[in-house]
């Protein structure tokens, strides 16, 4: 009489960890095989795959860096204070101490339209 996988699955869910090594040793000896190889070859690929996974990945938040406010200062600060929700000193002292982040984390929709308003006002912009 064969015993089923599930069967089989269910005996060693019920062994405790010192049975479980035990019967490993017993498989390996009976075998000719080690546990430690077949391990080491089914985690490569897994691990392949997932150092792959990351690179392909799009970057999704952005950074929006005030480089130079420009000749037109004013305008600057009112897309700064528009875009930011800050008030008229904390705009102004971002714009003065430019090269400073306007927006981080931002969508690259979002970081596109704002470099687009801050340009038109003679500012450099710089989104990473």
């Amino acid at each position: 009489m064969a015993l089923t996988k599930e069967e089989i699955l269910d005996a060693i869910a019920s062994m405790s960890v010192l049975e479980l090594s035990e019967l490993i040793k017993a498989m390996e000896e009976k075998f000719g095989v080690s546990a430690a190889a077949a391990v080491a070859v089914a985690a490569a690929p897994a691990a392949g795959g997932a150092a792959a996974a990351p690179a392909a990945e799009e970057k999704t938040e952005f950074d929006v860096i005030l480089q130079e406010a420009g000749a037109k200062k004013v305008e600057v600060i009112k897309i700064v204070r528009a875009a930011t929700g800050l008030g008229l000193k904390e705009a102004k002292d971002l714009v003065d101490g430019a090269p400073k982040p306007v927006k981080e984390g931002v969508s690259k929709d979002e970081a596109e339209k704002l470099k687009k308003e801050l340009e038109a006002a003679g500012a450099k912009v710089e989104v990473k």
